[in-house]
């Protein structure tokens, strides 16, 4: 399957307001460059706005780091985490944009723990959760059922563990089934990161990435895919679709950034600055994207 002509044609009249609005929610003293990276990972993929909600004394850093990208400093705990007094913030903000992307950079503190798990039942909006958000989830799973939006999960190995309470061996050693269980329990569309990532909806569809490579082992790798699967959902993409070409596309920005730089000094910021390039690849390359 080749992936569709609206990711790459755009009316001669657009307006940035077509393209949808990410909140990407995330950051936490020495973590300011997850957020950062799926923010920018964001825009490059084509979201029309996206706005990063950071704890308000690390606004300063977060302007510095980006430039086409909006902040919103919110309430922060005395460890300068997300504080729960975010949360009304939040949901106000919410009737602005079209999409969010939560957890790159959150950390576990349990005031901040204890605004998502509070905000999650209240989301209206198309959603990834990620990295320290998938943390948070585990330890009280029960929340998945309360959600009626579209609703994405992105585990590696390790967060994947955690959300089923096993070892990350029995992970590995069963992906497509345990992904596809998860996600037709919970009603939700799981990303299970790894070598040939498998994307899973909750009709029990399965799909199995064949881009990417091992220099995408790297920090930040994970927060980029937030972020294009982020701007996906706010285009008003469909959870799986999103997913799936989110996956794909953040497969082919990798072996395209490896090709010249190589797998062992690949970085983030290599695969975000070949998005551009995986956009405009040819119809025979895309024909990598299978089902």
């Amino acid at each position: 399957m080749k992936l569709p002509s609206i990711l790459f044609k755009r009316k001669l009249d657009s307006h940035k307001g077509d393209y949808g609005h990410l909140f990407v929610i995330g950051g936490s003293p020495g973590l300011t460059g997850a957020v950062a990276l799926s923010s920018l990972s964001a825009l490059r993929s084509g979201a029309g706005l996206v706005t990063s909600g950071i704890p308000e004394s690390l606004n300063t850093i977060l302007e510095i780091k980006l430039t086409e990208v909006m902040t919103k400093p919110l309430p922060e705990t005395k460890e300068r985490t997300l504080s729960i007094k975010a949360l009304p913030e939040i949901v106000k903000f919410s009737k602005k944009i079209d999409a969010f992307a939560i957890g790159p950079g959150l950390s576990t503190q349990k005031e901040t723990a204890n605004l998502l798990l509070n905000f999650l039942p209240k989301i209206d909006k198309p959603t990834i959760l990620d990295a320290d958000g998938i943390n948070i989830l585990a330890r009280k799973i029960a929340v998945l059922k309360k959600i009626e939006s579209p609703f994405i999960l992105s585990p590696h190995p390790g967060e994947m563990s955690r959300l089923l309470k096993t070892d990350i061996s029995v992970i590995q050693k069963n992906r497509r089934k345990i992904a596809k269980d998860f996600a037709v329990k919970y009603g939700v569309v799981l990303v299970l990161k790894g070598h040939q990532t498998i994307v899973a909806d909750e009709k029990g569809n399965i799909y199995i990435n064949h881009t990417g490579n091992a220099g995408m082992a790297t920090a930040g790798s994970g927060d980029i895919l937030t972020g294009i699967i982020g701007a996906f959902l706010a285009r008003g993409w469909e959870n799986f679709a999103a997913a799936k070409f989110g996956v794909y596309l953040h497969g082919l920005a990798g072996d395209l950034a490896a090709k010249e730089k190589g797998e062992n000094s690949l970085i983030a910021t290599d695969i975000i600055e070949k998005l551009s390039s995986a956009f405009l690849v040819d119809n025979k390359r895309r024909k990598a994207y299978t089902d």
